[in-house]
């Protein structure tokens, strides 16, 4: 096909919105065109064709029977443009940051405060998926991480630390009276089975508790905590909101553990803009 057999898109265009409507004063506020815009390229297209597209009809217009083939084939030619554009500028739009974290920390501190992100960075799509201890970035598909940092680091991750650990117990105000004189149940997680051993050995003038409980996770243990059930021996990175708002108390305060958390992601990765601002963002809100 040689590009003389083709009129102008625009011609097209207009023409078809002409025969669409009915008018060519509406399809020239369709087009955002003035009315004489429209008509000229009506009639160069159909000087250019050497046919008769429209025929008056009554104010308006309406097609010959050349013209409505063409207007058919017309719109069918530029709608079928218009989806294919479509489809292409979805396929290449950014693809969402898949943000890798610890479920306790998901839940009490990262996902309290993502509204703030996505209020920030509106246009950037982050799907949170919850997991910890080591892995595979491109196995699971992560664009980045927050774990705690006590595991083997690939030296191809690079790693931004975001804030030390540091553990201590924390109850409900009204339960503090029986911690100090022992009286509690001490509420702990699986995944640090040996945490309060290690907290009471180092403060050897704390009274011990009646018996251990552990939960699954740090987070169920918090609710257990703040719902009366005993003391829980937690992370201060995910208690520090309920303590900032009273809703737990830290009496003894938090002791670091040598370990600390980090935001890892591959070093050969491509930093896109959008990654780039959730990393600040992360660091910010740690900081």
């Amino acid at each position: 096909m040689k590009r003389s057999d083709i009129p102008s898109l625009d011609d097209l265009r207009a023409f078809a919105a002409v025969v669409r409507l009915g008018s060519v004063r509406t399809a020239a506020m369709e087009l955002a065109l003035t009315h004489g815009a429209v008509s000229r390229r009506v009639s160069k297209l159909a000087a250019e064709l050497k046919l008769r597209l429209l025929e008056p009809d009554g104010r308006g217009v309406r097609p010959t029977r050349d013209g409505e083939r063409l207007a058919r084939a017309a719109s069918d030619a530029l709608g079928g443009i218009a989806a294919a554009l479509a489809e292409i500028r979805s396929s290449a739009a950014a693809p969402p940051i898949v943000l890798s974290c610890e479920r306790s920390l998901a839940m009490r501190w990262l996902i309290p405060r993502l509204s703030d992100f996505q209020d920030r960075h509106p246009g950037i799509d982050v799907h949170l998926s919850t997991g910890g201890g080591a892995l595979d970035f491109a196995r699971e598909r992560i664009t980045l991480a927050i774990r705690r940092l006590d595991f083997p680091l690939d030296p191809d991750w690079a790693v931004t630390t975001l804030a030390a650990e540091a553990v201590g117990p924390v109850m409900r105000p009204d339960m503090a009276e029986r911690f100090r004189r022992g009286d509690y149940l001490a509420l702990g997680s699986r995944t640090r089975p040996e945490a309060w051993r290690h907290w009471l050995a180092s403060r050897p003038d704390s009274a011990a508790p009646r018996d251990t409980r552990l939960f699954d996770h740090h987070f169920m243990m918090l609710e257990a905590a703040a719902n009366g059930l005993g003391v829980a021996l937690s992370p201060r990175i995910i208690a520090a909101d309920d303590v900032a708002t009273g809703r737990l108390l830290a009496p003894a305060g938090f002791d670091a553990d040598g370990t600390s958390y980090g935001l890892i992601r591959p070093r050969g990765m491509d930093v896109t803009e959008q990654v780039e601002a959730l990393e600040q963002w992360i660091v910010q809100q740690a900081g």
